[in-house]
C-alpha cells in the first residue's frame, strides 16, 4: 500500500495511530519504529509518525492534504466511507486503494498475531 501511495504522491506519511478497539502488543512509538525498519532505506519520501488523536487533526497540523486508506472488501469500504465522510467534514479528503488480491483476506490483527507486518 505504501509503495502504491508513493506512486501517487510526492510525500507519504505512514501514520501509526491509536485505535481503542484494538489491543496492540506494543505502544505506537514502538510500532512506528517497527514500520520504519520494515521500509526500504531508499524510500526517502516516506516518513513514519506515531499519533494519538484524530487523523484529520494530524493532517491539518502537518500539512497532509489527503488520507490514503486501503480497502479489502465491501465491508471495509462501508466502514471506511463513514470515516471518510467525517474526515471530509473536517477538511481532509480520503483516497481509497484496493488491496492486492493476494492480501484481501489478511487483516492487520491477523498479521500482527503471526508476527508480520501487513503490506
Amino acid at each position: 500500500m505504501v509503495d502504491r501511495a508513493r506512486g501517487l504522491f510526492d510525500e507519504v506519511v505512514v501514520l501509526v495511530a491509536v485505535n481503542g478497539d484494538k489491543q496492540p502488543g506494543s505502544g505506537e512509538e514502538q510500532r512506528a519504529a517497527a514500520v520504519r525498519a520494515a521500509l526500504p532505506a531508499g524510500w526517502t519520501t516516506v516518513t513514519v509518525a506515531a499519533w494519538r488523536g484524530l487523523t484529520a487533526d494530524y493532517c491539518r497540523r502537518h500539512g497532509a492534504e489527503v488520507i490514503v486508506r486501503g480497502v479489502r472488501n465491501a465491508t471495509d469500504l462501508q466502514a471506511e466511507q463513514r470515516l471518510a465522510g467525517m474526515n471530509q467534514s473536517l477538511g481532509v479528503p480520503t483516497v481509497f486503494l484496493p488491496t492486492r488480491p493476494e492480501l484481501a483476506a489478511t487483516s492487520s490483527t491477523a498479521a500482527r498475531t503471526r508476527g508480520t507486518a501487513p503490506a
